[in-house]
């Protein structure tokens, strides 16, 4: 099997397993993991270190600087998320009845593959990826399963992208970015409430899925001072989806049945992923050593509010959100004692876009989070290298005060209580250059 057959496979089988990647890193339901070889300095630097042909997704100008190559790597991404109930209501003014809903966190695999061709002062590429992603799951019992059971955003990104080397300092890049968004949302409905007899012991369940295509772009730029000193700075815009499918409902109480609020139904949503804007350095001090940092600003604005429309005439679905914008911060450093070993350390800064408790969902119980990143490469041949690395995330404590007050949730209950969290993510790549 020549080189050019197995790249073929490996595009191959992470499309299929792109399919049903979805997990929770980044701020919001951002995903990060790009790049392995970025991970282990934390993507520090992520816009100007341009080591290798992740750059296509982190900042397209950095393509000028690799040689013709090809990536396919896979991030394990292990979510812990559990809640603590601190006096939830229903809406009648009894305790919401319920477990705590065991560890929402959904352990999920996140492969992106990449190309990059080299032609003198130009260079081609595509990159194949997941930059968002949502998986929760709680169990069906529990306190808060008016508000969410299953939360589950697949998103896939197609990003082929172009590069010039103006001169020795200066090169631009950019791309376009096809996106594909899949999501499923479950929770319970409170049939017993509804007909007055049994409030809380007789839950239905709804399952809204759907999905939709979008374009977007990215721009970069990369600055040489000098062989071991450079910036970067890479903007990528929003995208706009509008979702269509489907709204399927069971354990319908009989009497129910004849209203159409609770027959199956066709849905729509619009969703629009957040537009962000990088800026990172990169210094070498010899070929030993190196250092890296970056800013990283994320206009989650675009996200104020989860609302779902019914064909059928029936009342929105409504949650609003409220996100804000938010800043990530990187640093990190990288030790090459030889052509065989690389050795990076990383830590990062995540600033969460929920305003306040009361905004914060049970489908994405986001908080501020720290990062500690280790990786490690090795080059088995000149041509053929394995780059792994490690990033632990601590999450922090975080409360949600739902109030039945608010009318959007005076039938979901009152939620209250406080969620802990933190992730591990493992990962591997192996890079060809030829």
């Amino acid at each position: 099997m020549d080189l050019r057959t197995i790249r073929s496979v490996f595009i191959g089988v992470f499309c299929l397993v792109l399919v049903s990647a979805g997990s929770v890193s980044g701020a919001g339901f951002a995903l990060i993991e790009q790049g392995v070889s970025g991970l282990g300095n934390a993507f520090a630097g992520g816009a100007a270190s341009a080591e290798d042909a992740t750059t296509v997704f982190y900042n397209p100008a950095g393509m000028t600087r690799v040689p013709t190559q090809f990536i396919a790597a896979a991030n394990i991404i292990k979510p812990t998320f559990t809640f603590r109930n601190e006096g939830s209501t229903h809406s009648t003014g009894a305790a919401l009845i319920g477990n705590y809903g065991g560890n929402a966190g959904v352990t999920k695999l996140v492969p992106n593959v990449y190309y990059v061709k080299k032609i003198d002062k130009l260079a081609l590429g595509i990159g194949i990826n997941a930059p968002f992603g949502l998986a929760t799951k709680y169990d069906n019992r529990w306190v808060g399963r008016y508000h969410a059971i299953e939360s589950d955003l697949t998103n896939i990104n197609i990003n082929p992208s172009a590069a010039y080397r103006f001169n020795e300092k200066l090169s631009v890049g950019g791309g376009i970015n096809i996106g594909y968004v899949k999501a499923i949302l479950t929770n319970a409905v409170d049939f017993g409430s509804i007909i007055v007899v049994a409030p809380q012991n007789a839950d239905g369940f709804v399952k809204l899925q759907g999905d939709a295509w979008g374009v977007g772009w990215n721009l970069g730029l990369l600055y040489e001072f000098t062989k071991q000193t450079r910036v970067g700075v890479a903007y990528r815009s929003k995208i706009n989806y509008t979702l269509e499918g489907t709204a399927k409902f069971s354990n319908v109480p009989g009497v129910l049945l004849a209203l159409p609020n609770f027959k199956n139904d066709k849905i729509s949503a619009h969703l629009t992923t957040p537009d962000s804007l990088s800026m990172s350095f990169f210094h070498g001090f010899n070929p030993r050593w190196s250092i890296m940092g970056d800013v990283t600003w994320t206009n989650w604005n675009t996200f104020d509010e989860l609302r779902i429309r019914f064909n059928n005439g029936r009342t929105d679905s409504v949650v609003t959100t409220d996100w804000k914008q938010v800043l990530r911060y990187s640093l990190g450093a990288t030790y090459t004692p030889n052509k065989t070993w690389t050795f990076r350390a990383g830590t990062a800064y995540d600033q969460a876009p929920v305003p306040s408790n009361r905004r914060r969902t049970a489908r994405i119980p986001d908080a501020d989070r720290l990062w500690l990143a280790l990786g490690a490469g090795y080059g088995f041949t000149d041509a053929l290298k394995l780059n792994v690395g490690y990033v632990h995330l601590f999450i922090d404590d975080t409360k949600i005060t739902k109030s039945t007050v608010d009318p959007e949730d005076n039938r979901r209950g009152g939620l209250l209580g406080t969620y802990s969290g933190s992730v591990n993510i493992v990962s591997a790549e192996l890079k060809w250059v030829f």
